[in-house]
């Protein structure tokens, strides 16, 4: 980042447990002239000083909406939204293609790829040309498709490997006009949060990170990236994980 025009930071999914800690991290590091939180209602309870912007995952327009209210050059994005499971819509991992459901899917699929798609199309361009920034999206290690052990959990995984794909996708267009940018993927770990709460009995003990600590770990990260990380997949702890 330029040291004498330092940008801004927004964070898409900040009320969520992953998205909120990141929201406070930045703003305890005082990096950036401001920090945005982007969430569904601006009336959620949020790091103090952070700046609320609305905005709805499907809706494009309120997407775009919530970037043109950014007035400073935008230097790291973070899209912190993502849909496991949801018991009020029947939407749950599944064990068996025997489970599988189109309606389940296309839900999953437009929370975890498209919506993550519509905010790079639209925070992309936005960032700046002449130093370093990046576009970070919380994705999961359950969709690298050379990790995979297991099967299962058919719609999570292949929502996840698809915004892999998108985020290789992005990196690669995004360097012909922003050389000096990153695009990336991160695995935040598991972490206590609603979204693993399910799951959590089959966490290896001392594994299981609080969102506080996971956030610190997915900045770490993201401060260590370079243009040539540009495209790839990256777990908590900085390995580089297959695509």
């Amino acid at each position: 980042m330029s040291e004498t025009s330092p940008g801004s930071a927004i964070v898409f999914g900040a009320s969520g447990a992953i998205g909120r800690a990141l929201t406070a991290r930045l703003m305890t590091k005082g990096e950036h002239t401001a920090v945005y939180a982007a969430v569904r209602d601006t009336g959620a309870d949020l790091p103090r000083g952070a700046v609320p912007l609305r905005f709805t995952l499907d809706d494009e327009a309120a997407i775009s909406a919530a970037l043109d209210a950014v007035s400073e050059p935008l230097d790291l994005v973070i899209v912190a939204t993502g849909l496991l499971h949801d018991p009020a819509r029947g939407i749950a991992p599944e064990k068996s293609w025997r489970a599988l459901d189109p309606a389940v899917m296309a839900a999953v699929y437009a929370a975890n790829a498209i919506g993550p798609a519509l905010i790079a199309k639209h925070a992309l361009p936005r960032l700046p040309r002449d130093r370093r920034a990046v576009f970070a999206v919380l994705s999961a290690k359950v969709g690298s498709i050379g990790d995979n052990r297991l099967g299962g959990w058919h719609a999570y995984r292949a929502s996840k490997a698809a915004l892999n794909m998108l985020v290789r996708n992005f990196a690669i267009e995004c360097a012909r006009s922003h050389p000096l940018a990153v695009v990336a993927a991160l695995h935040p770990g598991t972490v206590d949060s609603a979204l693993s709460a399910p799951f959590q009995r089959a966490v290896v003990p001392g594994t299981l990170f609080s969102p506080d600590q996971s956030a610190g770990y997915l900045l770490d990260v993201i401060a260590a990236l370079t243009p040539a990380d540009s495209g790839g997949l990256f777990a908590w702890d900085g390995r580089r994980l297959p695509g």
